[in-house]
């Protein structure tokens, strides 16, 4: 039984844990919340988040371009759980030449 294993069933036991461990079950719970944060954002209903790789397909531009329109505030991406994404309304804002 792992760590994990035991905090969920809610033994009552004294542990010593040793820093393998420790990390792993840190990496486990960072893996497990960032797919919660990002499916709670993605499945928003108020807004819809593209990944670089769509936002380049989508204006048929090298990734290294979305760098550079982030740097000259252009199109900013958002970072969800250390992932870029981009928003919607602003990739439908350039696509409309900048009318709201």
């Amino acid at each position: 039984m792992n760590i994990h294993e035991l905090i969920n069933a809610g033994a009552n036991v004294n542990l010593t844990v040793g820093a393998n461990d420790l990390r792993e079950f840190a990496q486990t719970i960072a893996v497990q919340t960032r797919k919660e944060i990002e499916r709670e954002v993605t499945e928003s209903k108020s807004e819809f988040y593209y990944t670089s790789e769509q936002v380049s397909n989508i204006f048929s531009v090298d990734k290294t371009t979305l760098w550079r329109w982030s740097k000259r505030n252009y199109l900013v991406p958002i970072k969800v759980g250390g992932l870029l994404r981009y928003r919607k309304s602003d990739v439908e804002r350039i696509l409309n030449h900048g009318k709201k």
